[in-house]
């Protein structure tokens, strides 16, 4: 069991610490980060519980309902609504940055729950697919929410329309990425590039959030 849960948590705890540690100029409380991590990780149990009743009713029946609505927009909405409502008012937000930071904080606690029930189900076999796969498209989901949140949190017009692409962008990638599973035989083959397009495009809106800190910075001085 020790192993499965080593297995489980390595993964998420990597990545969080690669994001965390790229915020340079104010790290962020490592008690409101670990409080967003928790977030994520209770987020689990009622999202499960919720797409178990929509299963059960056969609410979602193609194959498109059940990647875009019973998981896309049914796990983003719910991270994205604890970001907004309990990190985004937060004083501890203080920088654009600071978004990657709790995005990737809340994604990656429900990613890791969700990988640790997955391999004391089936193995840890899984382990190294789940790591490459679930939890760093689910890192990456977060990041580019975060980004859009920060973005809207210091941008002074358009705030509204940055906070709602904070939902829609990662929703729409995640029903991008769900589909690929359910739909195509050789999945790995379509999974592959989009996963490099995800990695590309999460990490390029890392690199434009440190730009906009660094602006937020030269304003404040």
């Amino acid at each position: 069991m020790l192993v499965l849960f080593s297995a489980g948590i390595a993964p998420g705890l990597a990545l969080l610490s690669y994001f965390y540690l790229k915020d340079y100029y104010e790290t962020e409380p490592i008690s409101v980060v670990i409080k967003s991590f928790v977030f994520g990780v209770f987020l689990v149990f009622p999202i499960m519980f919720l797409q178990y009743i929509l299963e059960t009713e056969h609410i979602f029946q193609s194959d498109v309902e059940h990647a875009f609505l019973w998981a896309g927009l049914f796990e983003e909405f719910f991270k994205w609504f604890i970001l907004f409502f309990a990190i985004y008012p937060h004083v501890a937000f203080d920088e654009p940055y600071d978004g990657i930071v709790y995005g990737a904080a809340v994604s990656l606690g429900f990613a890791t729950m969700e990988n640790i029930l997955y391999l004391v189900a089936n193995g840890a076999e899984h382990a190294l697919t789940r790591a490459v796969l679930p939890v760093s498209s689910h890192a990456l989901f977060g990041v580019i929410m975060g980004y859009y949140l920060g973005k809207g949190k210091f941008m002074k017009t358009n705030k509204q329309i940055y906070v709602f692409l904070a939902l829609a962008v990662p929703f729409l990638l995640h029903g991008v990425y769900d589909y690929i599973l359910l739909t195509q035989d050789s999945w790995l083959y379509w999974m592959m590039p989009f996963m490099l397009f995800l990695w590309w495009f999460g990490l390029k809106k890392v690199k434009m959030a440190r730009l906009l800190s660094d602006f937020h910075a030269s304003e404040t001085l």
